[in-house]
């Protein structure tokens, strides 16, 4: 299957910029599979497609302030974003500008309050870099670190919790779940009042959301692993949800990934797991587990698109994706969400 099959045009004014004021009050297009239909409708409205014995099943990492701007000892500036903890202080991080960070350079960050060494450069481009502080690490990260919003993201965000999830809660994310941005305290109240049950798994994201496919075969494309894990609390209730018959609809890419790595072929239950993935879904794939999607609009020729065209059909996806544009919707991290089912 080739690259190009997974390219869509899109006018640049459309990729949103900023949150929109109110998280519930986003677009939100809903995709039948079997019908073939498409319905225009708003976000908060999800609720009228969620049905009493459902199980939303979501990702509650949350992001870290992970771009740091440093100097070197020579007084050059550097831009690290970190993306993975690889044991006690040594990270996995993105460098800018690589050619000039290698084995032994050491950085300075936050007048001194952290330094950095990298250690080694590892496949991709990216470094091992140990860190040297006093205190502790979060606590330093959140004086002196930013959010890593994503790089077709060109305004500052204003208000840090605008980029996590209102129930994030695990620290350990390069980026958001953003499929999960849309969801208030109020509307999650409400979804829990129909009888709708909720379970978490945490994937804290990681390189694989700022690597582009480059393959023209897509299935010469390697993922890069996250980590994650489940409890058996959750297990139970996604369980229970099968055992039902009724749908278990995972909120965004990750925790369908999540989902799928870990379900029984033949049954689609789940087992509570601590694990990495490096699940690769592309049309062709057959679903184990999860009934429906909750998911944001993506990026041209992106693994996630073709992760979307494995659930639906390719073409549909591709129609719809060309009337999102028609009808003017905001794409991409702070975009509009579909709902696939």
């Amino acid at each position: 299957m080739k690259l190009e099959e997974f390219d869509y045009e899109l006018p640049e004014e459309l990729i949103a910029q900023v949150p929109i004021q109110k998280r519930d009050e986003s677009r939100l297009m809903v995709l039948n599979r079997k019908e073939k239909t498409i319905t225009h409708e708003v976000f908060k409205n999800i609720i009228n497609y969620l049905e009493p014995g459902d199980c939303l099943v979501r990702n509650n990492t949350k992001v870290i302030p992970a771009r740091l701007y440093g100097k070197k000892e020579t007084g050059a500036n550097v831009e690290f974003v970190l993306l993975k903890q690889l044991e006690g202080d040594t990270w996995e991080s993105i460098v800018r500008p690589g050619n000039k960070l290698k084995p032994g350079t050491k950085v300075i960050f936050g007048d001194g309050l952290l330094q950095a060494e990298i250690l080694d450069v590892l496949e991709g481009g990216t470094r091992k870099v140990l860190f040297k502080y006093e205190g502790i690490f979060n606590e330093i990260l959140d004086k002196i670190g930013l959010m890593p919003l994503p790089p077709y993201i060109h305004e500052s965000l204003k208000e840090k919790e605008r980029y996590q999830t209102v129930y994030a809660k695990y620290e350990g994310s390069a980026a958001a779940p953003t499929a999960g941005l849309h969801f208030t305290p109020e509307l999650l109240e409400q979804i829990e009042q129909k009888g709708i049950k909720i379970a978490n798994v945490t994937l804290h994201v990681g390189i694989g959301t700022f690597r582009p496919v480059k393959e023209e075969n897509i299935e010469d494309h390697k993922m890069h692993t996250e980590h994650f894990y489940m409890k058996q609390e959750d297990a139970e209730k996604i369980n229970e949800t099968k055992k039902s018959g009724k749908r278990v609809i995972a909120v965004g890419t990750t925790s369908c990934r999540v989902l799928e790595t870990i379900a029984d072929p033949k049954t689609g239950l789940v087992q509570p797991t601590e694990a990495d993935t490096g699940i690769y879904i592309y049309p062709g794939y057959s679903f184990k587990c999860i009934d429906a999607l909750i998911t944001n609009f993506h990026l041209p020729k992106s693994t996630l698109l073709m992760l979307v065209s494995a659930f639906a059909d390719k073409e549909f996806i591709l129609k719809a994706y060309h009337q999102a544009v028609q009808e003017k919707y905001r794409f991409f991290s702070f975009g509009d969400a579909m709902l696939i089912q």
